[in-house]
């Protein structure tokens, strides 16, 4: 369960940072700030939040992996 919770959540935060960075472009293609220090602090709360968006996806990853260890580990040693 935790893997689905954080599969979602890391594909989530990896759209919602995409589609605000993909809206902030003018016609031509450049990013519009108000200002250096809003364009300095946003790209690296982006970054951070891909970094954690794509931390979540792997946790999804190895948590997939931890339970199909343990149903194979059962199969190899039942309990008698």
């Amino acid at each position: 369960m935790l893997g689905i919770i954080a599969l979602v959540l890391g594909l989530g935060l990896r759209y919602w940072i995409n589609r605000r960075k993909f809206y902030r472009r003018s016609p031509t293609g450049a990013e519009g700030f108000s200002s250096y220090e809003k364009s300095v602090a946003i790209k690296f709360i982006e970054r951070v939040g891909k970094w954690i968006a794509y931390a979540l996806i792997i946790l999804e990853y190895y948590s997939y992996g931890a339970i199909r260890d343990r149903k194979r580990q059962k199969k190899r040693h039942p309990k008698i």
